[in-house]
């Protein structure tokens, strides 16, 4: 059996930084920052008062409005980010291809603000006023599943939930099935909406979020200095991934390529990187090996980068570990700092972002660095965007419980 080269020829987004693909990149580019206060709820009595939060959304102008009344956030921010991508891409669902056209998404926590808010009415009103659409509104894989619904893709249909890595496993697992032949195009990528009092509450109980109210744009500082915390974000990113042959075929436009993927454990801590980044170190050479390139190959990193001590700390160990002494022509930044942390939507946000630096030749800068932390002295493309042509990419995601994911993308060439 051949093995099928994997391209992209479709993307949407919706992102703290703005509305589609074009508004989010030219924002990233720009160095904006789409974090502040929190509006979904008071956060008054929170230590963490500021999030990246999605602005002027309407789930209507995406879905009809009775599909709209049954789609908690993270479901309409999927289904809008799919509906951007599949016009983008040009891709057509059909009788004849539907079964070779599949969706995989990733997705950390579901509908968990309709579970508090279910769980409040349960309190106040009693078991039978609960929605019947409770359930499917709430579960994580329902972004999949909605978006199969709507487009009648019937091929591969599944949903990672590994934290903040489930959308780079997502796209992971969407490249290895078009790769091997069971599927021709898969709509892929990660979602999450969890700016929530139980999320926030939860996350302040574990020194977890950055907690610089006072200035909501300088919070997400990652390998920077001052660092103190992630600052949590929602949106989603979502990706065409085709068979080289159905993309020429369609006369589709080809963002870039996929070629890579690698995944680990770390086998350590249930939130913790592994010491030095060892388990991140494994999963970026495996990438690497799959792509059958050697590590001098790769220009730029999109880094997992959270604005977290350890995280940025043991990221840059790990790619010093990796790059060795190439890892002072490499550049890598962190757009953390300026859409704040996705949880299982990061992933597939930036591997958006890391197609597009290839497709453009545009570095995303990582904004807030001010001041090298211990040991975090790598390019990290400080403040300011920087134009330089890029053959290859990785994006790397790493999530709670050890679980990592990385992607290697390719300029695309025929």
């Amino acid at each position: 059996m051949s093995i099928k080269r994997v391209v992209i020829t479709g993307m949407g987004l919706v992102t703290p930084l703005g509305m589609g693909v074009s508004e989010s990149w030219n924002a990233l580019c720009a160095g904006k920052s789409g974090i502040g206060p929190i509006t979904r709820f008071d956060a008054t009595p929170y230590a963490t008062k500021i999030a990246g939060e999605v602005k002027d959304f309407n789930p209507a102008d995406f879905m009809s409005a009775k599909d709209a009344n049954r789609a908690t956030p993270f479901i309409a921010y999927a289904v809008a980010a799919s509906r951007m991508a599949m016009e983008d891409s040009g891709l057509i669902v059909n009788g004849e291809n539907a079964h070779r056209i599949g969706v995989f998404m990733g997705c950390g926590l579901g509908g968990l603000s309709f579970l508090e808010e279910t769980t409040r009415i349960i309190e106040h009103k009693g078991p039978k006023r609960v929605s019947p659409f409770f359930i499917p509104m709430m579960i994580g894989n329902m972004a999949a599943g909605m978006i199969s619904i709507l487009f009648g893709a019937k091929g591969p249909n599944a949903s990672m939930a590994t934290a903040c890595a489930a959308g780079t496993h997502a796209a992971g697992e969407a490249f290895k099935i078009i790769q091997s032949g069971r599927a021709e195009a898969m709509i892929t990528g990660g979602v999450e909406s969890v700016v929530s009092p139980t999320s926030v509450a939860g996350f302040n109980a574990m020194k977890a979020l950055s907690t610089r109210n006072d200035a909501p744009e300088k919070a997400s500082r990652p390998f920077d200095r001052d660092r103190d915390g992630f600052v949590i974000g929602e949106g989603a990113g979502i990706l065409i991934f085709e068979s080289l042959e159905s993309a020429q075929r369609r006369g589709a436009h080809i963002y870039a390529e996929v070629v890579g993927y690698g995944m680990s454990g770390d086998a350590f801590h249930i939130s913790a990187p592994s010491p030095d980044g060892e388990g991140m170190a494994r999963c970026m050479a495996a990438a690497i090996e799959d792509a059958g390139i050697t590590p001098g190959a790769v220009e730029y990193i999109n880094a997992h980068g959270t604005s977290t001590p350890l995280n940025d700390l043991y990221e840059t160990r790990a790619i010093k570990t990796v790059f060795k002494d190439h890892v002072r022509t490499l550049a890598v930044s962190s757009t953390k700092s300026m859409t704040g942390h996705l949880l299982g939507g990061a992933g597939g946000v930036e591997t958006v972002f890391t197609a597009l630096t290839l497709h453009q030749g545009i570095l995303p800068p990582t904004i807030n660095f001010e001041n090298p932390g211990e040991e975090c002295d790598l390019d990290y493309v400080p403040n300011t965007a920087r134009k330089k042509a890029v053959e290859y990419a990785m994006t790397n995601s790493f999530g709670f419980g050890g679980t990592n994911a990385c992607l290697v993308l390719k300029k695309f060439r025929p």
